[in-house]
């Protein structure tokens, strides 16, 4: 696949189908902005020059099998049409177990029930730990899956921002935890012994130290622009950009890269109807859009258009895509 180079970014996802050292993609911003026909237009474009590509919803109200008119579960399910593309929809923080069933061998489900097990009894004082250790194995899970690349549809910016944060949360709090049993180690045996836990606490600090190799790749991976990137979709509004611009600034302190902005919803009215509302709605969009341009001179933005009908099933979708690739023109 070629593309026209130019000095200033291109007006489409070029540089994310030329990087084939990404490993994770993230696609969010405000709620209703068209996150998850984007995620699902990148994930078909990602499939043209990919092995292997999954899509995972991590948003609670879950869209992609809308998008594809197809049910979409807890396991990885080939999208009708392709080869190689395959997506899930899964909520990180509850029904993990049903995900490591279809996903694990025997011993690894075992070992990972352990492990919530022992984090449950020993240190349940620690707060968000319970949360950590669901990323954590939804990340685990997904990394040993052999995908050549992941993209996630994420909920609104809160939600998202906490996922992307967990990894480095997760090294921060698994080191405390690790220093406290060193440090206090013996006290610690000996007072689950009196209360009949026996030797829990090795077994847990074992499980804790496990963890550790796999929490820093990831750590590693998601502040490495080379395997992580983050895309934002917005519309032409104000409460869309103030959500993006706060999403933007976000990103950058937490170190994520972020280079694509895509504005969704755009009115490319016909010259030749005349239409007072569309030509009214256009007039606020190419406000807000001029801002953007400014805001983000130096990121890709990509402009697609709202259209007559609905974006759904694969053929549709697949359509909408090519417009990450070249631009709609009027």
């Amino acid at each position: 696949m070629s593309f026209n180079s130019d000095d200033a970014p291109s007006p489409n996802i070029e540089s994310i189908l030329n990087k084939t050292s990404l490993k994770w993609i993230f696609v969010g911003g405000k709620g209703g902005v068209g996150k998850t026909t984007c995620s699902c237009s990148l994930a078909i474009q990602l499939s043209k020059c990919r092995d292997r590509v999954l899509l995972i919803s991590t948003d609670p109200a879950h869209n992609v099998s809308d998008a594809f008119d197809q049910k979409v579960g807890k396991i990885p399910t080939l999208i009708k049409g392709f080869k190689n593309l395959y997506a899930m929809e899964i909520d990180p923080t509850v029904n993990l177990t049903e995900l490591e069933l279809n996903c694990l061998g025997e011993n690894e489900q075992a070992e990972a029930a352990n492990f919530r097990k022992l984090i449950g009894e020993l240190m349940n004082n620690f707060p968000g730990m319970d949360e950590y250790t669901s990323y954590t194995e939804v990340f685990r899970l997904v990394d040993s899956m052999d995908y050549s690349v992941v993209v996630f549809d994420t909920a609104p910016t809160g939600h998202t921002l906490r996922l992307l944060a967990f990894p480095e949360m997760m090294e921060k709090g698994l080191g405390n935890l690790l220093n406290l049993k060193n440090q206090f180690g013996p006290i610690l045996n000996q007072v689950c012994g009196w209360i009949g836990l026996g030797d829990q606490t090795n077994e847990a600090t074992r499980l804790l130290e496990e963890k550790m190799p796999l929490v820093k790749k990831i750590t590693n991976q998601f502040k490495n622009p080379d395997q992580t990137t983050f895309m934002c979709v917005c519309i032409p509004e104000f409460l869309s950009l103030y959500e993006t611009e706060r999403l933007v600034q976000e990103l950058h302190v937490q170190n994520i890269h972020v280079n694509h902005i895509v504005v969704n919803q755009l009115l490319f009215p016909n010259a030749a109807v005349h239409c007072t509302m569309c030509n009214a709605r256009t007039k606020i969009q190419n406000k807000y859009l001029s801002e953007i341009e400014d805001l983000y001179d130096d990121m890709h933005i990509i402009k697609m258009p709202l259209l007559e009908y609905e974006i759904r099933g694969v053929e549709k979708v697949s359509k909408f895509s090519n417009y990450l690739v070249n631009p709609h023109k009027p």
